[in-house]
């Protein structure tokens, strides 16, 4: 939306969970409709479109929702709260070619998080390679490495990334 910056829900695991629960998730096609849902502040939906799976949306049209929204509310928005996020020196590990690293990196750029975690690449740097066996006992990748723990399942690593660094 121009820059604009705004929370997304995911619905990846379970798949298609959340669009089932507001009637979008369109079973016998594996896939979402592309629908849009406005939630106020006090987390009561305020608007619901559905344009179909290869539908457009009228960005004017929902700014203008979005701006009724905002005026119809009652008092002073709550104040922002931002994720927790990750702690210093949080490293993904990945390899070249690798489906599960592709995934974590997804997550990682899908929450706007690249300045927040580094990406250490095994496949290109031994050293990366090394330290990963240091602190996991292996070289499997992808690695999440916060401290002294690692996850290396991508959906592991993509809820928690969810988790702390989104407002889910």
């Amino acid at each position: 939306m121009g820059g604009v910056s705004f929370p997304l829900i995911s619905d990846f695991h379970p798949k298609g969970e959340i669009a089932t629960s507001m009637g979008v998730y369109l079973a016998d096609k594996g896939i979402t409709d592309r629908a849009t849902v406005l939630i106020n502040a006090g987390g009561t939906v305020r608007y619901t479109q559905s344009v179909g799976p290869s539908g457009e949306r009228d960005m004017e049209a929902l700014v203008a929702e979005c701006e009724k929204i905002d005026a119809s509310w009652p008092s002073e928005l709550p104040e922002f709260v931002a994720p927790q996020g990750l702690p210093a020196g949080a490293e993904l590990y990945i390899k070249d070619r690798c489906l599960f690293s592709r995934w974590a990196m997804y997550a990682r750029s899908n929450l706007h998080i690249e300045s927040s975690l580094a990406v250490r690449n095994v496949s290109q740097d031994p050293q990366a390679r090394e330290q990963l066996v240091r602190v996991g006992g292996k070289p499997q990748a992808p690695a999440l490495v916060i401290g002294d723990q690692v996850m290396y399942e991508s959906t592991d690593i993509a809820a928690h990334l969810a988790k702390t660094c989104s407002w889910l």
